[in-house]
């Protein structure tokens, strides 16, 4: 595990404090849960970022909190829309030893047969929830399509057995299906829509001129 993020206790809430905070290049955020109370700390936006470069979304952080190393996961975090700034974030204080609840992205492996004659891969769902030991919590959970043929599908029920990790999710949850390849009357239609929504609208209350 890499050096502990140093953290800073915070206790003004107005806007213009928290304002003040991100303009030198701290993220306002609140670490809660094993043994520790809700506590809102700041931790520097360029540590935290090189950290979960090294660790990846789900690892476990070291966090100094008042002198004291927590270890943490990252449990949720608010992002600027426009500029991908961390605005705000939540850190989760775990027990090594209990596993916890999570949720991995879905990386899907392989190209399928189905994709390979023209079909295309649809993935409903970007995550499954797992149940897990902190030192085991996975980057992503890897699903293979490579025998998935045109019309196939994979749900949770379809790999829950096979899966090293307890997957909590209900089995109709579903991760790829590969569809089709659209008929030429189904492209035209398409084109059509198209053409009709980038159509001018007609100017109400206007005569037409010849």
């Amino acid at each position: 595990m890499s050096t502990a993020i140093q953290s800073k206790s915070r206790e003004v809430k107005t806007r213009s404090a928290l304002s003040a905070l991100r303009n030198e290049g701290f993220i306002p955020s609140v670490v809660y849960g094993y043994k520790t109370e809700s506590t809102p700390i700041a931790v520097s936006e360029r540590d935290l970022l090189f950290t979960l470069r090294e660790t990846g979304r789900n690892g476990v952080i070291k966090l100094n909190v008042d002198g004291k190393d927590l270890n943490v996961v990252l449990n949720d975090y608010q992002a600027d829309a426009l500029k991908g700034d961390i605005r705000h974030a939540d850190f989760l204080a775990i027990n090594m030893t209990e596993e916890l609840e999570v949720e991995v992205s879905v990386n899907l492996v392989g190209q399928s047969v189905g994709e390979k004659e023209g079909g295309t891969v649809q993935q409903p769902n970007f995550e499954v929830l797992i149940k897990v030991k902190p030192s085991d919590i996975p980057e992503s959970f890897d699903v293979d399509v490579s025998g998935l043929g045109i019309g196939d599908s994979i749900t949770v029920g379809d790999i829950r057995d096979k899966s090293k990790f307890e997957i909590l999710n209900d089995d109709n949850h579903s991760l790829v299906l590969i569809s089709a390849p659209r008929t030429e009357a189904e492209m035209e239609e398409l084109e059509g829509d198209a053409e009709t929504t980038d159509a001018e609208p007609e100017v109400i209350g206007e005569d037409n001129k010849e």
